[in-house]
């Protein structure tokens, strides 16, 4: 099923030249990044890495959003370890997955696997991955 947007809230626009050993920037500035193959020693970022941090950033607002109704606050010191890892299947050629090591200090087991799979029913990220990549939580 394809989600179609009703109401637009934000659209980021950017230019990338150059592929994986080229640059990367936003229109308004805010992000320019020079890029490079992962694992290459090069100076650089890679897609990888900026789609870990962007993964990461929206879960977490998203267990912001689904801790409200269950009355669950987000700790100040909440942090998320991303690991996006590249390789290839047989068949399918290169594929991502995603593991997300979520800390959320002082709150119960439970109340962390609530926020965990809530955030990953509504996060924009988490539908973009479903059924198309691996993706695993740690809750630490």
């Amino acid at each position: 099923m394809t989600r179609k947007i009703d109401k637009t809230l934000y659209t980021a626009h950017t230019h990338t030249a150059g592929g994986r050993d080229g640059t990367g920037v936003s229109n308004d500035g805010a992000l320019n990044v020079q890029l490079s193959p992962p694992g290459s020693g090069r100076p650089g970022t890679n897609p990888e890495q900026l789609f870990a941090v962007g993964y990461s950033a929206c879960f977490i607002g998203a267990m912001r959003r689904a801790g409200t109704p269950l009355g669950i606050r987000l700790p100040d010191d909440v942090s998320i370890d991303a690991e996006v890892s590249l390789g290839t299947a047989a068949d399918q050629g290169f594929v991502l997955a995603a593991k997300l090591t979520v800390r959320l200090p002082g709150l119960t087991p439970e109340q962390k696997w609530q926020l965990v799979e809530g955030a990953h029913q509504i996060c924009p990220y988490s539908l973009l991955t479903r059924g198309n990549i691996e993706v695993t939580f740690d809750v630490a």
